[in-house]
């Protein structure tokens, strides 16, 4: 049975087994992020805490929906679901369609008029090609505080990154961009793997400053809600 907490020392220091097969074939490489997550998080917990046991589990199942590996060592993909804002729920095999992490966290009930993000038009490589140049550096994630353990481990977590290229047409401010929020990953008993992810967050909290320079452009309005 696998664990749902990452052995430390496995993969690079913060996640698990990064050598195994890929879809895109090298494993991927998290020296950048890596070092601003170093540089910039609010907390390094004790090696072996349950917070630290969180950071790596979530930060490994972060990868595992990024990069798709050939098998997959945090979710159960059968019975697998991700739940956002209590509203929206993606079984498993509905996660590709969408378009990857972004295109699946920035889902708006805006009309597509209003919309100067729009994750239906955008596949999985558009949208991370968009996010990858906004924050060259790369957008980090740590678990800033962690509630409950297994089998419902709720935790807040923040994504951060430097917002240093253009992001579709709006300039760089050479800002920090943080967007934070609460999760909820329920862990089978049997298996002791992910088969739900629930996270609350504001959508807006990651648009609104990379978007705030459109009127001094004029280019349009710079309200989070026409995000």
């Amino acid at each position: 049975m696998a664990s749902s907490y990452p052995a430390a020392g496995e993969g690079d220091k913060y996640r698990e087994n990064i050598g195994r097969a890929w879809r895109g074939g090298a494993p991927p490489n998290y020296d950048a992020v890596n070092k601003l997550f170093q540089q910039e998080r609010k907390t390094v917990w004790p090696e072996g805490s349950l917070e630290n046991r969180v950071e790596k589990l979530v930060k490994t199942w972060e990868m595992e929906m990024v990069h798709h590996p050939d098998e997959y060592i945090t979710i159960d993909p059968t019975k697998f679901i991700v739940v956002l804002n209590g509203t929206q729920t993606y079984k498993f095999e509905q996660l590709g369609p969408v378009g990857g992490s972004y295109n699946l966290f920035l889902q708006t009930p805006l009309p597509p008029e209003l919309r100067i993000y729009d994750p239906d038009k955008l596949t999985e490589e558009g949208s991370h090609e968009i996010f990858k140049t906004a924050f060259p550096r790369g957008f980090a994630l740590e678990v800033t505080k962690v509630y409950t353990d297994k089998p419902d481990i709720n935790f807040q977590f923040r994504h951060f990154g430097y917002f240093e290229g253009n992001f579709m047409g709006n300039p760089p401010t050479g800002e920090l961009i943080e967007f934070c929020g609460n999760a909820v990953f329920k862990i089978d008993p049997d298996t002791d793997l992910i088969v739900k992810a629930e996270f609350f967050f504001d959508r807006a909290q990651l648009l609104a400053p990379l978007i705030k320079g459109r009127a001094s452009l004029g280019t349009g309005s710079g309200c989070p809600f026409l995000a």
